[in-house]
C-alpha cells in the first residue's frame, strides 16, 4: 500500500490466481479466509506460527523473484502475487535409535551414519533463503557435520518443519530432518528443553487452547 492511499483502502493481491481485496494489516491467510474460499490443506495452527503448514511464495510488484514465507505471519501487502507450496517430504527415511545414544563421544559417527550427505554442503545459501523463519540453517548443517550437535540443535530450535529448505538443498540434505535429529539428541543428552516445558504448562493452565471450531480446523476428508 502506498503512503498516498487511506488506511483503510482494501488491498488487491493475487492468491492461487483468485483476485481478492483484503483489510490493511491481515496476514495472508486472514485474507484467504476472510475471501470465503475453503481451507482443505496447507493450514494448521491457524495463526500461531508453530507448524510451518501454510508455506507459500511471495513475490511483491517490481521483484523478480519470489520468496518463501508462512502465510499466517506473511501480511498481506498491495499487489503481491502468492501461491501455495505443497509439502516437500524428506527423501528418504531417516532410521535412527535415541535410546542407543548414552554418550557424547559417538555423535559426531552417527551423524556422519544417518545423514552422510552433510558433509557435502555446497554452501550455497539455498536453505537460508527459503527458510521463513530465518534461521541460517546452513550454519546449522555444517557444526551438524562437525559434530557440534549442541550448537546446532540451538540454532534450529525455531524450527517448525516447514520442509522448504529440502525442497531447496541440491544436496538432498534434507536440513530440517537434520535439525530435528541434532535437537533430539541434544534433549537425549541433557534435561527437557524450557520451550517444551513451558508450552506443556500453557496447556495445562489452559492458555493454549485448541479451538475445533476455527475456520478450516476441521476440513473435509479427501477421497
Amino acid at each position: 500500500m502506498s503512503e498516498t492511499e487511506p488506511a483503510g483502502t482494501p488491498l488487491r493481491l493475487v492468491f492461487d490466481g483468485h483476485a481478492l481485496q483484503a483489510r490493511p494489516g491481515v496476514s495472508l491467510l486472514q485474507a484467504w479466509i476472510a475471501a470465503g474460499l475453503p481451507l482443505t490443506e496447507n493450514v494448521g495452527c491457524m495463526g500461531q506460527g508453530v507448524c510451518g503448514a501454510c508455506r507459500v511464495l511471495v513475490r511483491r510488484p517490481g521483484e523478480r523473484i519470489a520468496g518463501t514465507a508462512l502465510a499466517c505471519e506473511m501480511p498481506a501487502e498491495e499487489g503481491m502475487q502468492v501461491s501455495f507450496i505443497d509439502h516437500f517430504p524428506a527423501r528418504r527415511p531417516h532410521a535412527y535409535d535415541l535410546s542407543a545414544l548414552t554418550d557424547s563421544w559417538s555423535i559426531p559417527d552417527q551423524i556422519d551414519a544417518v545423514f552422510p550427505e552433510a558433509k557435502h554442503c555446497r554452501h550455497c545459501s539455498g536453505c537460508d533463503r527459503a527458510c521463513p523463519k530465518g534461521i541460517p540453517v546452513q550454519r546449522m548443517v555444517n557444526l551438524a557435520a562437525e559434530g557440534q550437535v549442541f550448537a546446532a540443535a540451538e540454532l534450529f530450535d525455531a524450527c517448525v518443519m516447514c520442509n522448504l529448505c529440502v525442497a531447496a538443498c541440491p544436496e538432498h540434505i534434507d536440513p530440517a530432518h537434520l535439525g530435528q535429529f541434532t535437537r533430539r539428541m541434544h534433549a537425549a543428552l541433557t534435561l527437557r528443553p524450557a520451550d517444551l516445558m513451558q508450552r506443556l504448562r500453557q496447556i495445562e493452565a489452559g492458555e493454549q487452547p485448541i479451538d475445533l471450531d476455527a475456520p478450516g480446523a476441521s476440513p473435509p476428508v479427501q477421497t
